[in-house]
């Protein structure tokens, strides 16, 4: 507790600078081993901008890795383990524009959206565990592009480490039995969750962008259109990039939010 309560008094007092940076540099602690990402500051602004909003004051900390597809992508960003089920979603600022500006190949992380509206991401985001620029996924052409704005530079052991536990329909739960994932009465513990802990900003004042090596999305010609006023708030309904399933657990609903049609 100690540990999380400074980790977002320090992610609070970089706020300004992270902000300002050419090419931030985030930190992920989970419960399954760390990662570090690089974000596009100045190719995709909004969403970088966006991203480090829900970071800064600390939204992220104490999520949970929603949803696994092996060999496809991680997603996260949207849902806490409170204790009881359905899980708890996070509150959601305003929708951001779509940035379809590179390529959804393997190790890059993209903004989850809503199926059918392409300015319609807010906090969900989600890991390419393979490429999936096009394909089955078309995830470059696809309603209007996936917006990736940033790459897995650190740790990509471990997020396919993570892809690689037992599922309980598509939630990774380490420990979890078939029997207790089947079990109507059975109640899951913060253990049998993958948690991403906290969230740390640094190199923020440098410019790292010149390391990243970024596939430019050539699939996307037209401008994106202004979003829609809409929000969707915190809606468990909102989110869905292509995956048509709900967890059940206890005959309760864990969303999987994050729509896009994989065949």
């Amino acid at each position: 507790m100690a540990f999380a309560t400074f980790s977002k008094l320090s992610i609070a007092a970089l706020t300004l600078v992270s902000l300002s940076a050419s090419a931030t540099i985030a930190e992920f602690t989970t419960s399954h081993g760390n990662f570090k990402i690089n974000l596009h500051d100045e190719t995709t602004p909004e969403t970088v901008r966006n991203f480090l909003n829900y970071i800064n004051d600390g939204d992220y900390n104490n999520t949970i890795v929603h949803r696994v597809d092996p060999g496809f992508v991680m997603q996260t960003g949207g849902f806490e383990f409170t204790g009881t089920l359905p899980l708890t979603a996070i509150a959601t600022d305003s929708t951001i524009n779509n940035e379809p500006v590179y390529s959804n190949v393997r190790g890059t992380i993209a903004m989850a959206k809503q199926k059918g509206n392409e300015n319609s991401a807010t906090s969900q985001w989600f890991v390419n565990l393979a490429d999936n620029s096009g394909g089955s996924a078309q995830l470059d052409l696809q309603n209007g592009g996936f917006t990736v704005f940033g790459e897995v530079i650190e740790g990509m052991e471990n997020i396919d480490a993570i892809a690689g536990l037992s599922l309980c329909a598509s939630t990774p739960m380490p420990g979890l039995t078939t029997e207790q994932c089947a079990d109507a009465n059975f109640v899951p513990g913060a253990e049998n969750f993958v948690t991403i802990e906290s969230v740390t900003i640094f190199d923020a004042t440098i410019n790292t962008a010149d390391n990243l090596a970024a596939i430019k999305n050539t699939s996307q010609t037209v401008t994106p259109t202004p979003p829609q006023a809409n929000s969707g708030g915190g809606s468990l309904a909102w989110f869905s990039l292509a995956f048509t399933g709900l967890i059940a657990l206890r005959r309760r609903v864990i969303p999987n939010y994050c729509h896009f049609n994989r065949q």
